[in-house]
């Protein structure tokens, strides 16, 4: 006997194991250990730029603002 004709013949007992399945699958649900604001490690760039002189500002726009071309 396969199994989809086992669920055919038996459809209280197979609406039973649905239900059991489903209080199981909420229980497990709320169970599970979920942080409101899990701990993340964003990607972070350093760069260091030798450029004898020059202000801040200056770096900024040479290595970051301005546009090649």
């Amino acid at each position: 006997m396969n199994l989809s004709r086992l669920f055919i013949l038996r459809p209280i007992a197979t609406s039973l194991l649905m239900v059991a399945v489903l209080i199981s699958g909420i229980l497990a649900y709320r169970l599970l250990p979920i942080s409101a604001l899990p701990e993340v490690d964003y990607p972070t760039i350093q760069v260091t730029t030798l450029y004898p002189g020059a202000s801040p500002a200056r770096r900024l726009w040479c290595f970051a603002l301005r546009r090649p071309g």
